[in-house]
C-alpha cells in the first residue's frame, strides 16, 4: 500500500469513528449522565406521570371559567360524575369565603347565600373516583354589574293586606325595550281565578290587575322569574322571587262634590256617610277612581311642592301637621283631615286646593272625628271614587289609578 492510500484509509476511519461518537453523544449522553448522579430527568418524570391512570371523576363548574354577567341567583353550581365531591371552596377575589352546601350524595354543591352584583368569585373543587384517585377543577367568574342589570321595585309588599283596588305595580330601574320578554317573566295569579293582565304605562312601569276589583278575601301571588332575562340590549334581570299578598274586605267610598257627601261602602253596603269639602271652583278635584297608596297620621303639605305659590314664590299654604292624610295621586291629591276650616264648611262648601277634606281636630288624637274614623277604617288599596267636580278624569298612571281605563284599553297596553 502506498503512503497516499494509507493516509486516505486513516482519514475515512477517523470520519466513521467520529460519526459514531457524534451519534452516541446525541442519543445516550443524558442517560449516562443521569446514571452517574443517580437521579431521574424531568422528561422521565413526565413519562412516569403520563403512564399512571388518572382519576375518572369529572367535575363541572358553572358558569364557565372567565364568564361575565353571571347570575347572582343561579351561578356557582358544581357537579361531578364518576366520583364524589370531597371539597369545594368559593371566595371573592379578595379572599372572603362564600358559604355553600354539599348535597347528601356528594354529587353537587351550591352557595347558600345570594351573590353580589359586580363581584368576581373563584371556585376550587376536588373530587375522588371509586379508586380514590383525586381530580381538581378551578374556575372564576364575574357577576352581572348594576350597569348591565335591572331590578323592579314592586307594590304591594309581600305578606301585606290591601284593598280591592290595589294593582301589582312594578317600576324598573332601567328602561325596558324588550317588554315582551320581561312581561313573560312576570306572573300574577289570584286565588279567585280572576284573569289578570299587565299594562305598560311607559318603558319603566308595568301594572297588573283584573278587569274588575279584586275579590275580597282572596290571595294574589306575584312571581318574578327575571333572572337572566334581557330587558334591553346588554341589560339583564336579576330577580327571582315569589310574593303573596291578601285582599281584605271590599271597601269603596264615593265622593260627590255636588252634594258634598261621601258614602263609605263595604261589600256593597253603605256603612257611613261623611260630609266633605272638595276642591274649590278654581282648584277642582280630579274625577275618577282613585286608590289609596299611602297613609300618614300627620304630614306636612306645602303648596309650593304642587305648584300653588304666591308672588314671592312661597307656597299659598304650608301646613306642617295635616291630620289623617291618605294619598290618592302621585301629583298630590289627598283625602285628609281638616282642622283649620269651620265645621260649617263640610257638607256645604268646596274650599280646598284639590284635595278632599274631612272635619278633624289638630293633633290627630281625637278618634271621634269623621276624618279619624275614615282613616282608621281605611287601608292602602281601598278605592275612592270622586264625581261631579267639573274637572277631568285623573290620569291612569297618576298613582295606582289604572281603573280609569276600560278593559279593552288596558289589555291593549300588554306586550304579549
Amino acid at each position: 500500500m502506498t503512503d497516499s492510500k494509507r493516509r486516505r484509509g486513516l482519514v475515512a476511519a477517523s470520519a466513521l469513528l467520529g460519526g459514531v461518537l457524534v451519534l452516541t453523544g446525541c442519543s445516550g449522553g443524558d442517560d449516562d449522565a443521569s446514571k452517574d448522579n443517580g437521579t431521574d430527568t424531568s422528561q422521565s418524570k413526565v413519562d412516569e406521570a403520563a403512564a399512571q391512570k388518572t382519576s375518572e371523576a369529572q367535575i363541572k363548574i358553572t358558569p364557565a371559567d372567565g364568564s361575565t354577567n353571571a347570575s347572582i341567583n343561579n351561578s356557582a353550581a358544581v357537579t361531578v360524575t364518576k366520583g364524589t365531591l370531597s371539597s369545594v371552596t368559593m371566595t371573592t377575589a379578595d379572599g372572603k369565603a362564600v358559604a355553600g352546601e354539599l348535597s347528601a350524595d356528594k354529587l353537587s354543591w351550591k352557595p347558600t347565600v345570594q351573590l353580589e352584583r359586580s363581584t368576581t368569585y373563584k371556585l376550587a373543587a376536588e373530587a375522588t373516583d371509586a379508586d380514590g384517585r383525586v381530580a381538581h377543577e378551578n374556575a372564576s367568574f364575574t357577576t352581572v354589574s348594576p350597569a348591565n342589570s335591572f331590578i323592579g321595585s314592586f307594590s304591594p309588599e309581600d305578606g301585606s293586606t290591601v284593598g280591592v283596588g290595589m294593582p301589582v305595580s312594578i317600576n324598573f330601574d332601567k328602561a325596558i325595550t324588550n317588554k315582551a320578554a320581561v312581561q313573560k317573566g312576570v306572573t300574577v295569579t289570584s286565588s279567585s281565578g280572576q284573569e289578570v293582565v299587565c299594562h305598560w304605562f311607559n318603558t319603566n312601569r308595568m301594572d297588573c290587575r283584573p278587569q274588575d276589583y279584586w275579590k275580597e278575601n282572596s290571595t294574589v301571588t306575584l312571581k318574578l322569574a327575571l333572572d337572566g332575562v334581557e330587558g334591553a340590549q346588554g341589560v339583564f334581570g336579576v330577580q327571582q322571587k315569589t310574593v303573596t299578598f291578601h285582599i281584605g274586605r271590599n271597601q269603596v267610598s264615593y265622593v260627590d262634590a255636588k252634594t258634598k257627601q261621601m258614602k263609605v261602602t263595604q261589600d256593597g253596603q253603605v256603612v257611613k256617610t261623611i260630609p266633605i269639602s272638595a276642591g274649590s271652583p278654581d282648584n277642582k278635584t280630579y274625577e275618577g277612581q282613585m286608590v289609596i297608596s299611602e297613609k300618614f297620621k300627620e304630614t306636612r303639605m306645602n303648596g309650593a311642592t304642587v305648584g300653588f305659590t304666591d308672588d314671592d314664590g312661597k307656597g299659598e299654604y304650608d301646613i306642617k301637621d295635616v291630620p289623617h292624610a291618605m294619598r290618592l295621586t302621585t301629583s298630590g291629591t289627598f283625602i285628609h283631615g281638616n282642622y283649620w276650616g269651620a265645621p260649617s264648611v263640610f257638607g256645604n262648601v268646596n274650599t280646598s286646593h284639590g284635595c278632599v277634606g274631612l272635619q278633624d281636630k289638630q293633633g290627630a288624637d281625637d278618634p271621634s272625628t269623621p276624618a279619624a274614623w275614615f282613616y282608621n277604617h281605611s287601608i292602602v288599596g281601598d278605592v275612592v271614587v270622586v264625581s261631579n267636580t267639573g274637572d277631568k278624569t285623573v290620569s291612569p298612571d297618576n298613582g295606582y289609578n289604572g281603573w280609569n281605563m276600560d278593559w279593552a284599553q288596558w289589555k291593549a297596553g300588554s306586550a304579549i
